[in-house]
């Protein structure tokens, strides 16, 4: 009888081998990578939002003739186009994030997490928007505030905003607008309406006279404002909110100030 050959020969046994031991090499530790099945594995954790995720101070995307273009056309707007450091905030007061940034809502900032807490809260994040009030406040830089649409409900408190600020009172009425119960009225009973009008400018009572503040948003004055606002922004290339200008470095995003600050040094020269 003749005799059963083995299924591989010798040479292709040790060739087939040394082919099985490469791949198990590759697989566990070389170019192949298998991630171990674990619970909680990365497929299954929450992604933050994009834009709580922080991201590197982008190239510019302006000239600093654009930047001082946007700054002279501006509805609200501190200081001069001369300044050595030309400030742009792309706002939209019902946007949480530019709430974030405003830094006079603590209780949005840590709901949103732990990196946006503010030091008063004992986090580390550093509301960029009053530390650009202190560099206008101080002389030491020129501010804008431009409207763009970042979450669908800040008609309404931009118009009070700018209805203010022919009065003066742009940073009193801001800041009641960026506290959580503004972010509460903006969002879930004004939404744009002008029939509540007299709901928004009674909010706002604290600061600017209520009966005035209502004649004016219904008078509708500043109505077309709001896309001539809008086309600045985008003229800089900025179509979210918040977004930043300091002079023409870009920040798209609720950065802490602490991210902000080389920039501000660079142009002032210290």
């Amino acid at each position: 009888m003749e005799k059963a050959q083995p299924f591989l020969s010798v040479p292709t046994a040790i060739i087939v081998g040394a082919l099985i031991v490469a791949v198990a090499i590759l697989v566990s530790g070389g170019v192949i990578k298998v991630a171990p099945k674990t619970a909680g594995t990365t497929a299954n954790a929450p992604v933050p939002p994009p834009q709580a995720q922080q991201q590197a101070p982008q190239q510019p995307t302006a000239t600093i003739a654009q930047v001082k273009d946007v700054f002279n056309k501006a509805q609200i707007k501190f200081g001069d186009a001369n300044k050595k450091l030309v400030v742009i905030e792309v706002a939209d007061p019902s946007c949480p994030f530019c709430q974030v940034a405003a830094g006079k809502n603590s209780a949005l900032n840590k709901q949103i997490g732990d990196r946006f807490t503010l030091v008063s809260d004992g986090g580390t994040y550093v509301a960029p928007v009053p530390e650009i009030e202190k560099l206008v406040k101080n002389g030491q830089a020129a501010f804008a505030w431009v409207y763009t649409n970042g979450h669908g409900a800040g008609e309404m408190g931009t118009k009070a905003m700018y209805c203010a600020n022919e009065k003066g009172k742009f940073w009193e009425v801001h800041d009641l607008l960026m506290s959580s119960k503004g972010y509460d009225l903006l969002n879930n009973t004004v939404k744009n309406d002008k029939a509540k009008s007299g709901e928004l400018a009674e909010f706002l009572s604290a600061a600017f006279d209520s009966n005035s503040m209502k004649a004016c948003l219904d008078s509708g004055k500043f109505d077309s404002r709001l896309q001539t606002d809008s086309s600045l922004a985008s003229g800089i290339g900025i179509s979210g909110t918040p977004g930043f200008y300091f002079n023409t470095t870009n920040f798209s995003g609720a950065y802490s100030y602490k991210d902000m600050e080389s920039a501000v040094k660079t142009a002032l020269g210290i």
